[in-house]
């Protein structure tokens, strides 16, 4: 699954994109914002998470500024299952911060999540990262008030984190795949 937006373009993580990856993460400032990516990262963490299948239902794409040779890797953006349904992760490299690239990826994968049928998104922020939540408003997200522990690997321990949420109606017209089933 591929998809441009205004300036970026957004793509399946390959196995080669380890090292280039590995890079662009490889920051504490980084890592401690996520839930998922352990500190110190290592070589083998970048390669793990490039080696991982892509579920087309819940994809996780690189977030890539194309030019005239080759792209450079901006972040990533994805949707993973949990509990409460579909959720939204990302993270942009330093080097990109305060270009407005989380918020034009964030719009990117929301369209992907809607064509895909997903209705209802979640995410959550650290704390301590108020920029987060300053870009997952101006994405449609609302917060619901909740505010719970989550493990952060890249912590190494428990973090408070807000909780977000976003529906995100069909449009018009547009091919449900609900229906489906109700015809069914």
């Amino acid at each position: 699954m591929f998809h441009r937006s205004e300036r970026l373009l957004l793509r399946p993580v390959f196995e080669e994109d380890w090292r280039e990856l590995y890079e662009a993460i490889n920051d504490e400032g980084i890592v401690r914002m996520l839930a998922g990516a352990p500190w110190p990262y290592r070589e083998d963490d970048a390669r793990a998470f490039a080696a991982r299948g892509f579920d087309p239902m819940r994809p996780r794409l690189l977030v890539t500024l194309p030019g005239s040779c080759g792209s450079r890797l901006v972040g990533c953006i994805g949707i993973d299952g949990r509990d409460e349904g579909t959720e939204m992760g990302y993270w942009i490299a330093r080097p990109f911060w305060g270009r407005g690239f989380a918020t034009e990826a964030g719009r990117a994968l929301i369209a992907i999540a809607r064509m895909l049928g997903h209705r209802t998104i979640h995410a959550g922020h650290a704390l301590d990262n108020p920029a987060s939540g300053k870009v997952l408003r101006k994405l449609g997200f609302r917060a619901t008030g909740e505010v719970r522990s989550q493990f952060s690997k890249g912590r190494g321990g428990e973090t408070p984190v807000a909780r977000y949420v976003n529906e995100i109606a069909m449009a018009a017209g547009m091919f449900d795949p609900s229906d489906m089933r109700k015809a069914a």
